[in-house]
């Protein structure tokens, strides 16, 4: 099959990170597939870069996917990248692709969905000790710098065989990601755990809401520093984010989250809090320090 394939400018340009994009296109000019990849600007994880390819279904066992797959990983060498990362269902047409072409499993991660109109959560009682705090877009100033070290509970997650390298979070990248969810149009709402007697952010749970209020929202992460861990406090603060959300969101549909499959005490509060299994994701990863 005589297949195009045709190098884009990617408007699509975040502040740590940018694409590089194809089209794939048949003898008539007519698209049949694209690739993307995201490359990392952070020193710490320039390592990796993230996969995203797509064949037309009817143009699929003809080469197009292994053609884009060639240039994104020529792309990738030639920018330094050692592992190239893609998420796919598990068992779904693009898992055995990568497969075939020598992607491993990363990790598995399981998403899940909490239908707000379905649950009605019991009270859950904090422990003794802490207080919650909350708000909406970029973080007060007065808990900037200890919700910004609070971020080191995620520091541990599971990451099943993937080496991400270090995360360093500062104010100024803190107070930046939450402005670009603004600029999107989105609305973010953090509720977090404050140690009384220290006054600092013990843990905290994030969730972006369309802008409209409507349709499902995303959580982008809950954590809880280790010293902190087993009082409840990732219950507590989900149970109350889900709460204000209801208030302050009646049209909003759902909650959605994903957790990687060993992470057994973030899935247990999930299921406590009424969160149903949706579906399964591999991250797939290439390494590309092997020969091609």
């Amino acid at each position: 099959m005589n297949i195009r394939l045709t190098p884009l400018t990617d408007p699509d340009y975040r502040p740590f990170s940018r694409r590089l994009a194809w089209l794939a296109a048949d003898a008539d000019g007519n698209p049949v597939g694209s690739a993307f990849l995201r490359l990392n600007s952070r020193p710490t994880q320039a390592h990796l870069a993230e996969l995203e390819l797509n064949v037309h279904p009817a143009e699929r066992r003809r080469g197009i996917g292994s053609r884009l797959l060639d240039a994104v990983v020529g792309a990738a060498r030639e920018h330094d990248v050692r592992t190239l990362l893609a998420d796919v269902r598990v068992d779904s047409p693009g898992d055995h692709f990568l497969h075939h072409h020598g992607f491993a499993i990363g990790l598995s991660l399981v998403f899940a969905r909490h239908r707000l109109a379905d649950v009605v959560l019991d009270s859950v009682v904090g422990p003794e000790g802490y207080r919650l705090e909350s708000w909406v877009g970029v973080v007060p100033d007065e808990l900037a710098q200890t919700f910004t070290d609070a971020r080191a509970g995620m520091d541990d997650a599971p990451q099943g065989d993937i080496a991400y390298g270090e995360d360093v979070w500062d104010v100024e990248r803190t107070r930046n990601a939450a402005q670009v969810i603004e600029q999107r149009g989105e609305v973010l709402c953090t509720v977090a755990a404050v140690h009384e007697a220290s006054g600092a952010i013990a843990g905290f749970t994030e969730l972006v809401v369309p802008g409209d209020g409507k349709g499902d929202a995303q959580h982008y992460g809950t954590a809880v520093l280790p010293a902190h861990r087993r009082r409840g406090l990732a219950l507590w603060m989900k149970s109350e984010q889900i709460r204000q959300t209801r208030q302050r969101f009646p049209d909003l549909d759902g909650l959605l989250t994903d957790t990687v499959d060993t992470n057994a005490p973030m899935q247990r509060v999930n299921a406590h809090l009424g969160y149903q299994p949706t579906h399964r994701l591999n991250r797939r990863t290439l390494d590309l320090q092997q020969p091609s």
